[in-house]
């Protein structure tokens, strides 16, 4: 699966990844650090998550902690408040909406 393919991943369906296609277009190939300026947390850790960077992930847990008031303690709680744990090893195909 590539990256931006992951990072703007709104569901599943089987072995297909279901990718927002207007997020993708707009958003593609921007850094964790500007998708986390314009608000787009879960894209943001996504994109960390993708590349294995725990400081990374932990400064978007830092980040969306200080704008939203919440108190997420650790990269795995926002994993479960996203409901994304880790990058899914049987997808085969993606469908952009």
């Amino acid at each position: 699966m590539k990256r931006d393919d992951f990072v703007f991943t709104i569901g599943y369906s089987g072995d297909t990844a279901l990718v927002d296609g207007r997020a993708k277009k707009e958003y593609a190939g921007l850094s964790v650090e500007d998708l986390v300026k314009k608000g787009l947390w879960r894209a943001a850790f996504c994109s960390a998550l993708f590349d294995g960077d725990e400081e990374q992930m932990s400064q978007v847990v830092r980040e969306y902690n200080s704008k939203s008031g919440a108190h997420l303690e650790s990269p795995v709680d926002m994993k479960r408040m996203l409901g994304v744990f880790e990058v899914p090893r049987n997808i085969s195909k993606t469908k952009v909406l």
